[in-house]
């Protein structure tokens, strides 16, 4: 059994004149990513290896998630199509793992990975620091396929930061 935390990084900061792949996180993105840090604690869904994107701004999601797991970076997954993600993730060690990085190719991912989608409305446009936990029933990360997860679980900050 594996299982795979993808998350979008969270709200970034457009104020400064930057190249995309170094925008950082603004102060909203920095407490959504502390709160999903705090949910994935909550429920027990923590990852023993994490795959981010070399971007600044998932970098920083994942460090502010405040898990003990080394923040790998992976250029390949800096706006990473579907496919690519797939290919990247074969590669993992862990049994849990999260993939942090971009949409469109983070929320086509998840919609690829899931028999049934979750019950949410916003799991179809994966907003920033959308969150998807999914179980694959394999031994292998290179032995998945398209519509072979159970989501496990789904959450947005939006919502977390509300309660």
């Amino acid at each position: 059994m594996k299982r795979l935390i993808l998350m979008r990084h969270c709200k970034s900061d457009w104020a400064h004149n930057l190249p995309d792949i170094e925008r950082p996180l603004n102060g909203r993105g920095r407490k959504s990513a502390r709160a999903l840090g705090d949910w994935l604690r909550i429920h027990s869904h923590l990852p023993d290896e994490i795959m981010c994107s070399s971007s600044t701004r998932t970098y920083e999601t994942c460090h502010a998630l405040g898990l003990s797991p080394q923040i790998d970076l992976y250029p390949e997954l800096y706006l990473a199509d579907a496919q690519t993600l797939s290919m990247t993730l074969a590669g993992a060690q862990g049994e849990v793992v999260l993939m942090a990085g971009h949409n469109p190719g983070i929320g086509h991912f998840a919609w690829q990975a899931v028999k049934t989608a979750p019950a949410h409305s916003r799991f179809g446009d994966y907003p920033t620091g959308a969150t998807t936990v999914i179980d694959f029933d394999v031994d292998d990360w290179s032995a998945l396929g398209t519509k072979k997860g159970t989501a496990i679980d789904f959450a947005i900050p939006r919502e977390l930061l509300a309660r």
